[in-house]
């Protein structure tokens, strides 16, 4: 695969990325909101905007250098402010703002099987075609967000239920491994389990759904 080619496809998987990364953090900012926290609304981030949930090394940099230099790459928006602590239900609530942003994934998951496979049934596009490859690709970046996030790994979302299920002493431990989890990540990168897991996840839900 050439330079050219790399940056191209680089930049689509961005702009597909952010577009649902977008529709994540806002529904963690959105539950956040509903659960009395509003400090996502407060610093500008309860937002469909996509700007203000780019952030340059997360959402840029780190992923444009894992894709020129593997072929493969993880990023990350900026993750929505939330404080527990003004929260009605501080234990349950974390876990019901950790949720959020994968549900939306589900969702859009859902939504773009509906369409392909109703577009199919009405004769308006055929399997393989451009219009369908773009809706399956992304499917495939919901369901990759969905899978990532999920993992109980500080800081992402699958840590938050973990956290609001824990007792408060050992949540605080669980918590303070965070600084150290993107190594681990990188890791889990690097030794091709993460490629594995999203290609095992993306093929039960082709096969599940016959898409």
């Amino acid at each position: 695969m050439d330079l050219l080619t790399t940056i191209t496809r680089a930049v689509f998987t961005f702009t597909i990325f952010i577009i649902f990364a977008t529709f994540h953090e806002y529904a963690h900012g959105w539950m956040a909101y509903r659960c009395g926290d509003s400090t996502a609304k407060q610093n500008g981030r309860l937002s469909l905007n996509p700007i203000v949930h780019i952030d340059l090394f997360w959402t840029i940099i780190l992923p444009f250098i894992l894709m020129i230099s593997t072929g493969f790459a993880i990023g990350s928006a900026k993750p929505v402010p939330v404080n527990p602590y003004l929260m009605k239900n501080p234990k349950r609530d974390i876990i019901w703002v950790g949720l959020a942003g994968p549900a939306s994934n589900v969702i859009w998951a859902l939504i773009l099987i509906g369409l392909m496979k109703g577009m199919i049934a009405f004769g308006i596009i055929i399997p393989k075609s451009p219009i369908y490859t773009f809706l399956f690709f992304c499917m495939q970046i919901n369901v990759i967000l969905l899978v990532f996030n999920m993992l109980p790994i500080p800081p992402l979302d699958g840590s938050r239920v973990i956290e609001g299920l824990l007792p408060d002493r050992y949540a605080e431990q669980y918590q303070k491994i965070a600084p150290f989890m993107f190594v681990v990540i990188l890791v889990l990168m690097y030794l091709g389990f993460l490629s594995k897991l999203f290609g095992y996840a993306i093929n039960i839900i082709t096969k599940l759904f016959g898409v």
